[in-house]
């Protein structure tokens, strides 16, 4: 598909709030942003202080908010547009009064040019298929999720999951890298619409290795979280992140041989792992586990289900997910001894191996034959 913005770039027309009358609205890029929990909720902060600030975007940004009942018996999307806070997923940080949320995904979507993706994976083949024939015909769209989905067929990256269902070109962003295939004058303007002083974006030619690097980095943290639930120390945890790096980009360039090795070294890949093993949902949930492991709490084993619940307040796990959707990979072709970091997490996390499992993996040597002509382990 043609890039939507090629003629549009060299409009540099004066912004208006509400972009309310017909003067430049053709020349503008319209943006509405697919999900509002907490990454949802800090991508419409980020994209609406650019939108403010750029003439080439209208000032408001749309942003679909699934709608759900507070406490207090308010709708989620009143409270957010009353108080230009997403009081759930992301109290306490103004969004920005020119940030609108709307319940309704088709109305959300309906005049916007450029979508960004927001939402927990599992969920994006339904949104996807509600949107067939509901955007414009000239939509960019950028995936900031992390996950795939499995088929019989084999992996679907989410990116080419929205490309297919929807027709539209895609751009995968994962934390400060765009990943592009061709355009790199569309990269730069999604660079534009993120960057802020605060928050440095770059573009690299390499979709699949970024959208790779931002899904497999939460497996590596669930490994992580067992590491810490067990006291078992800085030295072993940061041999753990060393090792699911290397099954991380050993797994990608097996998929995809075009994937680069410098992508691991931008910050969609080491600088994000690190990251994501220090802090993050998917650690925090994974140390609780292993330090509950085998404890009954209310005559009830605790699940990643039941923590996810208690721990996040409606947010999703990634890690767990997707480390069965890797282990489903490795199983149908063939390559689970390979992958023993991944296969080992995801073991850990059906319950067939205790948490401690996660350091006595390296007795099963991968063979490394297997990788030569796709990848080398380092």
């Amino acid at each position: 598909m043609a890039p939507a913005f090629e003629d549009n770039n060299s409009e540099t027309l004066p912004s208006s709030f509400s972009s309310g009358s017909d003067d430049g609205v053709l020349h503008k890029s319209k943006v509405t942003v697919v999900g509002s929990g907490n990454w949802g909720s800090v991508a419409s902060k980020l994209i609406a202080s650019n939108t403010l600030r750029l003439s080439s975007f209208h000032d408001e940004v749309r942003m679909w908010v699934f709608e759900e009942t507070l406490p207090s018996g308010e709708k989620l999307t009143d409270v957010i547009n009353r108080t230009n806070e997403n009081v759930k997923y992301l109290p306490g940080i103004k969004l920005g009064k020119n940030v609108v949320a709307d319940p309704d995904l088709e109305n959300a979507v309906k005049d916007a040019n450029m979508l960004v993706f927001v939402t927990p994976h599992q969920f994006m083949e339904g949104i996807c298929k509600r949107l067939v024939g509901k955007v414009n015909g000239d939509v960019e769209a950028i995936s900031l999720i992390k996950g795939m989905e499995v088929k019989r067929e084999g992996p679907c990256m989410i990116s080419t999951l929205i490309s297919e269902q929807l027709g539209i070109a895609v751009e995968k962003f994962s934390e400060a890298t765009v990943g592009y295939r061709d355009n790199r004058e569309i990269a730069e303007k999604w660079v534009q619409l993120f960057s802020t002083p605060y928050f440095m974006v770059t573009a690299v030619q390499d979709v699949e290795g970024v959208e790779l690097c931002g899904t497999l980095k939460n497996v590596v943290a669930i490994a992580a979280g067992f590491v810490d639930g067990l006291e078992m120390g800085n030295n072993t945890k940061a041999a753990i992140m060393r090792i699911g790096l290397r099954e991380m980009r050993a797994f990608s360039k097996l998929l995809f041989s075009s994937v680069k090795d410098s992508t691991f070294f931008e910050s969609c890949g080491v600088a994000d792992l690190i990251t994501t093993c220090l802090g993050g949902r998917n650690r925090k949930v994974a140390e609780a586990f292993a330090k509950n492991e085998g404890k009954r709490l209310s005559f009830a084993i605790w699940s990643f289900d039941d923590l996810e619940a208690e721990m996040l307040q409606g947010q999703k796990l990634q890690g767990v997910s997707t480390a069965r959707e890797v282990y489903e990979v490795l199983s149908h072709r063939g390559w689970l001894e390979l992958f023993p970091l991944f296969a080992t997490v995801h073991e850990i996390c059906v319950g067939h191996l205790p948490p401690s499992a996660i350091v006595e993996y390296s007795e099963r040597k991968p063979r490394l034959s297997l990788l030569e002509g796709s990848t080398q382990y380092y």
